[in-house]
């Protein structure tokens, strides 16, 4: 049975932030809200926690899974980036987009497109999830809670608690985050292609 963590939205708890960061770090995969729907999560290490975000969504190999990142220098740890992406990407950040970019030596292999050797990663701006990367002190290994066959991600804490009560150890609840997923802009061949178009603005890659 999955824990709820009912977390205020604009001043995050910080003994409840500790106690989310502690299962993650003991294997735990969590559900948490971002600035664009909720996600689900685990620890860079965490490769049944992967299996289980590929098995929850019913996802194949070739799914980009993202790196969630507390800041643009932690997500420069874990890709290249060239100077017209670093300009374009920082201008950006946080918010909600995705980027997809040749991955670093420090990325999990696990969690890489199989071919393209690339993989997402984003900086929110949620304060909840920026107060759990903080404490966590690495990225977070996410994916959106969209579930197989269903066309919008479940946006109720109480619903997401009631549905996947056995396939995930935590909810996070700090109120609505929206339905809408993020604006994907794919990098890795040096310039910018919107992939999906989402909750951030396109504009500045059209």
């Amino acid at each position: 049975m999955a824990r709820y963590f009912d977390v205020h939205p604009e001043n995050p708890q910080r003994r409840t932030i500790g106690q989310i960061v502690d299962l993650v770090r003991s294997g735990g995969l969590i559900v948490y809200p971002t600035d664009s729907c909720f996600a689900l999560g685990c620890q860079l290490g965490n490769a049944a926690g992967l299996d289980r975000i590929r098995s929850i969504r019913a996802l194949d190999d070739r799914h980009h899974f993202t790196l969630v990142c507390r800041d643009f220098a932690q997500l420069g740890h874990f890709v290249r980036i060239d100077n017209a992406a670093f300009r374009s990407i920082k201008a950006a950040t946080p918010g909600s987009y995705t980027f997809i970019l040749p991955a670093s030596k420090e990325a999990p292999r696990r969690m890489l497109h199989p071919k393209r050797k690339t993989v997402g990663v984003r900086i929110p701006d949620h304060i909840v999830a920026q107060a759990l990367l903080a404490e966590l002190g690495e990225p977070l290994l996410s994916s959106t809670l969209l579930l197989p066959d269903e066309k919008e991600p479940l946006t109720q804490g109480w619903e997401i608690k009631e549905r996947l009560d056995h396939v995930v150890d935590a909810v996070v609840d700090s109120g609505d985050c929206g339905v809408e997923p993020t604006t994907v802009i794919d990098f890795s061949d040096g310039e910018p292609e919107i992939v999906r178009y989402g909750a951030g603005d396109p504009a500045p890659f059209e």
